[in-house]
């Protein structure tokens, strides 16, 4: 992770991902795009009490990026939800992952019981458990940890 450095994006901030938008989209992937036009038309800004975005930066480049939510599934404002995780290609396997992750599970621990997400990618799945989520057959949600 030599030179990467993870910043929270306050809901005031612009939000520009450079190139991680065109890297989602050319390995088939549509919510970092998604989060983007969220961002920008104040639909989600990760902006009400816990919830926050977190972006891997090397130089003046976004390599990565990683959001918590209220989960809009659950009912329940004690439950997060971890969204949008993405790394670029050149920098997977390096920690960035992981360390967005660690960022938005410290920002959960004041205020969610649980963090849940969806992940379709065995990659990720396993990413995730190694990580200390469980696997749930829940409805939207594969992965789910508990907060002490």
């Amino acid at each position: 992770m030599e030179g990467v450095r993870i910043v929270r994006v306050w809901p005031d901030d612009n939000l520009d991902l450079g190139d991680l938008v065109r890297s989602s989209v050319a390995e088939g992937h549509r919510f970092v795009a998604r989060a983007r036009e969220e961002w920008d038309a104040g639909v989600n800004r990760f902006a009400a009490p816990g919830e926050g975005l977190f972006l891997a930066r090397h130089g003046d480049g976004v390599v990565g990026m990683c959001g918590l939510n209220v989960d809009p599934y659950a009912g329940d404002p004690g439950v997060g939800r971890l969204r949008h995780l993405y790394v670029a290609p050149a920098r997977r396997r390096l920690g960035v992952g992981r360390a967005l992750v660690v960022a938005c599970l410290e920002l959960a621990a004041g205020r969610f019981r649980r963090v849940r997400l969806r992940t379709e990618n065995e990659d990720a799945a396993r990413f995730y458990l190694g990580l200390g989520f469980s696997a749930v057959d829940e409805a939207d949600t594969t992965h789910v940890i508990e907060l002490a």
